[in-house]
């Protein structure tokens, strides 16, 4: 079939056109790393950047921290900047997976019948492996920890192990504790390194979700000798903690009182709620915090806390080290001071306690 001149040229104009304007064949979109903390851009400036497949789990309270594309990594462990900070353990999950406490369920929170959260959980994927945070002995493998009965299987931790590390703090022993197991991979005692495979992540127990529940207890084995995991596991490169002491206009404790934070540079906002007053939950030995949030990264942060519901809410700036705790009181109607605690007399503190103390 011929075509008229006429036409010839239509069609080619036509062809031409659609050719430049990549109709039928997008052009690919170049993908660029976003870093953690980076200033978010427009929507027409956005570039495409894949994303994790989302973990399908329940669990009781929504808006879980959203999962990161991208984190620095770790300090190695034993880390410390100050004298009296002890980030002395890894991870239990490596870094190829999600390794960081899930936003709303901290040390200290209230969750199964008014039973207190005295660990982080670490929302990783159904059976990812578990890895040691530290070099130690096995020295509780299987059903029964919270109960203290060996084969209950209706224990609220599910399958646990527990760690004896062979190295203490302030003269004490210290013990982890990686609960919701699928599946142990450990004898009771055995001898394991920083970042053996001790088991896998599962959903036994009282939980509704596969996740990792990690504890540290000083001095015994104990429900009721837990501390803030967060002032233990070493922070990403480059980010620090904030800890703090929130009471009322007398000095009192509060308890659950909401912290909000806000990142001046990202303007990304962090809920964090007070805990302590007795029970399982107990503060650090030098900072006596009754709040704690980890892995932030560096930089200027607002604070703002509502004391009294008929008056504005107070607030205060506080910069964020990378490596550091940053530390904060609040006293009620007298507002907020960022002065660290004062130096403890040496009895209650080892001679080097930024190395861990070797036991026997």
């Amino acid at each position: 079939m011929k075509f008229k001149p006429a036409f010839t040229s239509i069609l080619f104009l036509l062809l031409l056109t659609s050719c430049s304007q990549g109709i039928g064949a997008p052009s690919p979109t170049p993908v660029i790393p976003v870093a953690s903390g980076q200033a978010q851009l427009s929507a027409e400036q956005k570039p495409v950047t894949p994303s994790p497949e989302p973990f399908q789990f329940s669990l009781p309270t929504p808006g879980a921290e959203p999962v990161s594309g991208w984190r620095p990594p770790l300090y190695p462990i034993p880390w410390a900047m100050s004298p009296y900070d002890h980030f002395y353990f890894a991870r239990p999950i490596a870094a190829d997976q999600v390794n960081w406490p899930l936003a709303d369920y901290r040390y200290g929170g209230i969750f199964f019948d008014k039973v207190v959260h005295t660990g982080v959980d670490i929302d990783a994927e159904d059976v990812a492996p578990i890895l040691a945070a530290g070099p130690g002995t096995i020295v509780w493998v299987g059903w029964g920890l919270f109960t203290e009965t060996p084969g209950n299987d209706k224990d609220p931790y599910g399958l646990a192990v527990v760690i004896r590390h062979d190295f203490g703090y302030n003269n004490q022993k210290l013990y982890t504790v990686y609960a919701h197991m699928s599946k142990t991979l450990a004898t009771i005692g055995q001898h394991v390194e920083t970042g053996d495979l001790i088991g896998l992540v599962g959903a036994t127990g009282a939980t509704t979700g596969p996740h990792v529940h990690f504890e540290v207890r000083l001095g015994d084995n104990s429900f009721h000798n837990t501390l803030n995991p967060e002032l233990w596991l070493a922070p990403p490169q480059g980010w620090g903690v904030l800890v703090g002491y929130v009471s009322d206009s007398k000095g009192d404790i509060i308890n659950h009182k909401e912290v909000m934070l806000t990142s001046q540079t990202t303007n990304k906002h962090y809920l964090v709620k007070s805990y302590g007053g007795g029970g399982a939950v107990n503060p650090d030995p030098y900072y006596k915090e009754n709040v704690a949030i980890g892995d932030l990264p560096a930089g200027i942060y607002k604070i703002v806390i509502s004391y009294d519901k008929e008056k504005k809410p107070l607030e205060t700036w506080v910069e964020i080290f990378p490596g550091q705790v940053t530390y904060f009181t609040f006293e009620g109607e007298h507002g907020f001071s960022t002065g660290r605690p004062p130096v403890p007399k040496m009895k209650s503190l080892p001679t080097l306690p930024a190395t861990p103390t070797p036991l026997p």
